[in-house]
């Protein structure tokens, strides 16, 4: 059993930040990375509206990294592992199992974020890997003049459709309504860029290929005509889901499974903190997760001091 002092779940910008502000106050940080170092930024093509980085060539990734090499710098430690259960029950110390170690933390800061969803239809989990992707950052390079789909219609889905742009012949976005959800400055974006088509009020009902990814089957939801398309990538954009499953009868959540904190990120249980997409349904953006971080380290030090 490894004892630490404070353990922080999640590498994205809520966790990278409350590392820096753990470390800063002396606390020694464990950060326990999760599948995806830097969470969902680390596949974010292009960052504009982060405050202090007007480059327009910054990407997610190198954003990251930079989060990293801070945290380090004050003496955060991240481990690349999974944390797979825990045991809040008996207030701290707390008790977290890993797939290669068990940990005993004082307090416990929880930023595992979101994952994003799936269509759920026939195909889509088949060609994974080979056509269909969540990650034009990732996968974008592989489909240098080809033509793809992006499904979705916020920001994800348009900001992933323009990166595609710098590769694919043509993006066509599908979107269920007749109207994004997406930003104004991006929407103007997506409109005005020749490579890219959109098609409304559109579903997909399978992705379909031999091998790879040829086609996807569609109905419009208002005439419930079926036609084919043929592509030959398709990128997913629906929407997240909170990473809480690990937490389920541990914390408290709302129906969604977003983790229920109040004004000063505190969970359900004392010395439990959640900041960024894990518990924030309704903005999650880099800017407002970092403030999230940020305030949960500051709470975490005050509860931690308090007891001593």
């Amino acid at each position: 059993m490894q004892k630490e002092r404070v353990i922080v779940i999640g590498s994205g910008p809520a966790g990278l930040t409350a590392a820096i502000y753990a470390a800063r106050a002396t606390l020694n940080p464990l950060v326990i990375v999760g599948n995806q170092l830097g969470g969902q930024i680390s596949i974010t093509a292009e960052v504009e509206n982060y405050p202090g980085f007007p480059d327009p060539d910054l990407t997610g990734p190198e954003l990251v990294e930079r989060m990293v090499k801070q945290a380090e710098r004050f003496g955060s430690r991240l481990v690349y592992d999974e944390v797979s259960e825990v045991d809040f029950s008996k207030g701290s110390p707390f008790y977290l199992k890993t797939n290669s170690q068990e940990y005993a933390a004082e307090a416990v800061i929880v930023t595992a974020g979101a994952s994003p969803r799936r269509l759920g239809v026939p195909g889509e989990d088949d060609f994974i890997g080979r056509g269909v992707s969540f990650c034009a950052t990732c996968d974008g390079f592989f489909f240098r003049g080809k033509d793809v789909v992006v499904v979705g219609g916020g920001d994800s889905a348009l900001e992933e459709g323009l990166f595609l742009t710098k590769f694919a012949n043509k993006v066509s976005i599908i979107h269920r309504r007749d109207e994004l959800r997406a930003g104004p400055a991006l929407t103007r974006r997506a409109l005005n860029n020749e490579k890219i088509e959109f098609i409304w009020d559109t579903v997909v009902d399978e992705v379909v290929g031999n091998g790879m990814v040829s086609a996807v089957e569609t109905t419009n939801t208002k005439s419930a005509e079926r036609k084919q398309l043929e592509t030959n990538g398709v990128f997913i954009y629906i929407g997240h889901y909170p990473n809480s499953k690990f937490l389920e009868g541990h914390l408290a959540m709302d129906e969604h499974g977003y983790l229920i904190t109040d004004e000063k990120m505190r969970t359900s249980v004392p010395g439990i903190f959640a900041a960024g997409e894990i518990q924030d349904s309704m903005y999650r953006q880099i800017a407002t997760s970092v403030g999230q971080g940020c305030a949960a380290a500051m709470q975490c030090e005050k509860w931690l001091s308090e007891r001593e």
